[in-house]
């Protein structure tokens, strides 16, 4: 018997029980689970090896093998709207900052009323890639010509109507964004709807965070070195003390970055954020761009990582050391950033595939002896890593951890006729579309389509490109 079991079995009076077939814990599959939620929905007891007649009458019987979901831990809402639209190429060179030129283009157009819209549409389809999560890196807040709206969180708040709506868990994080790079002294023109300094920045958290919305908390971040130059980094510090929250920011993603850093600083971007009080509140996005001495800096100060295979591949941004990373023992998880892509499992796939054609090997994630299995090692990775980079208590299937899980479909394309112990497996190397049965946050079941909801997103991409 694995897990933890807490309290009675005899019934959930208070609360909702479930029992699985079969559920991850503990690095692999096990039979006959037990799991119980509060009233609050979260997690009270989860237990192995429990029959079904064992478990308490009320208990729900799920229909297939049941695992944690994962966070988004990286996501741009807005740029939902630019999906499939910076995929030609007219002049010699495109890059990351040409199509950043691009981008915004709606950033500079995006009303309160349409980024609902858009995130509503969004967050759907994260639930429906298994997200229950998403830590969103807000930076859109000003009104189209930089001035502030009446409420100057109107567009942070049109994010967390949008999340209420679809039943997604939201951490949002206020971005500080005051510099165009790290010899400017302001920002660009095509900038000026971020533009905020270390105090509006904590305010916005402190004002999310008091209102109390279900499923929401705030936490902040850093847009990058760039943008954020040592003297905004120390006093947004000393605003937040010793508050625990998430605090993120973008480092590392492009080497130009990195040389711009070198050439301002002396030091390359991990290196100078290393020396700058990092702690295990940190999370490091991207992190490309990296040497084997400031990944064990990194690991050493707690801070985790927060890789975007699948944008960092649609920028030619380059790729990680996975490796080097999980070695280490650097708390890791994923995002859908640009959202190119909008599904874990597609992370996964993307995050092990570009180590096996950089590296010319199989099966780079992979622990023999420990952890033989590349797909389990990269999820129990992003499971592990996904509390902190949300600014929950706990994530999983472990008491305290929100009710929040996936009931996965054996039927579904890659799926059929596996073996239970290679469901894992075929999940992340050979599964296509759905393969979920059901999404829970709460312990509360969520839709992964919403024709009325795509109806409007529609209406609105006709609003701002038609």
């Amino acid at each position: 018997m694995s897990g933890v079991t807490i309290g009675s079995t005899s019934g959930s009076p208070s609360g909702t029980a479930f029992h699985a077939p079969l559920a991850w814990l503990d690095g692999r599959w096990q039979a006959d689970v037990l799991l119980r939620a509060d009233a609050d929905g979260h997690w009270v007891e989860v237990k192995a090896g429990v029959s079904a007649a064992e478990a308490p009458a009320d208990a729900r019987r799920l229909d297939g093998p049941v695992l944690p979901s994962l966070v988004d831990a990286h996501s741009h809402a807005f740029q939902r709207a630019f999906v499939g639209l910076a995929e030609q190429r007219d002049s010699e060179a495109d890059d990351f900052w040409s199509w950043r030129d691009r981008m915004y283009g709606v950033a500079l157009r995006v009303t309160p009323r349409q980024l609902k819209t858009i995130a509503a549409q969004l967050y759907t389809e994260l639930l429906a890639g298994g997200y229950t999560q998403v830590c969103e890196f807000h930076y859109l807040h000003h009104r189209e010509d930089g001035s502030p709206y009446e409420d100057e969180l109107a567009m942070a708040f049109a994010l967390a109507e949008a999340a209420q709506e679809v039943g997604i868990g939201l951490t949002l994080l206020p971005v500080l964004y005051a510099h165009a790079g790290f010899a400017q002294p302001a920002l660009r023109d095509t900038q000026r709807r971020f533009r905020t300094d270390a105090p509006w920045v904590w305010n916005a958290c402190q004002r999310i965070n008091a209102a109390g919305l279900p499923l929401v908390r705030a936490g902040v971040a850093l847009h990058s070195l760039r943008a954020a130059h040592p003297e905004d980094v120390r006093a947004l510090q000393s605003l937040i003390g010793d508050a625990d929250i998430p605090i993120h920011i973008h480092v590392a993603e492009q080497m130009q970055e990195v040389n711009d850093c070198v050439a301002a600083t002396g030091k390359r971007p991990l290196d100078f954020l290393a020396d700058h009080g990092l702690d295990p509140r940190w999370q490091l996005v991207h992190a490309t761009h990296s040497t084997r001495e400031e990944i064990a800096r990194i690991a050493a100060c707690g801070a985790g990582v927060v890789i975007c295979p699948g944008t960092e591949a649609n920028l030619g941004d380059g790729l990680a050391d996975l490796h080097g990373w999980l070695g280490a023992g650097v708390p890791m998880t994923v995002g859908s950033d640009s959202q190119v892509t909008r599904g874990w499992v597609e992370e996964l796939r993307w995050l092990e595939y570009g180590q096996r054609l950089g590296l010319q090997r199989r099966n780079v994630a992979a622990r023999p002896g420990v952890q033989p299995s590349t797909a389990a090692r990269l999820f129990d990775a992003s499971v592990a890593g996904s509390a902190r980079a949300a600014g929950l208590p706990a994530w999983g299937f472990v008491p305290g951890a929100r009710a929040d899980f996936l009931v996965l479909d054996v039927e579904a394309d890659g799926l059929a006729g596996l073996p239970a112990a290679s469901l894992m497996d075929g999940l992340v190397f050979a599964s296509q579309g759905a393969t979920w049965r059901e999404v829970v946050v709460a312990g509360q079941r969520r839709a992964t389509v919403d024709a009325d909801r795509r109806r409007q997103y529609v209406a609105t991409m006709s609003a701002l490109w038609g």
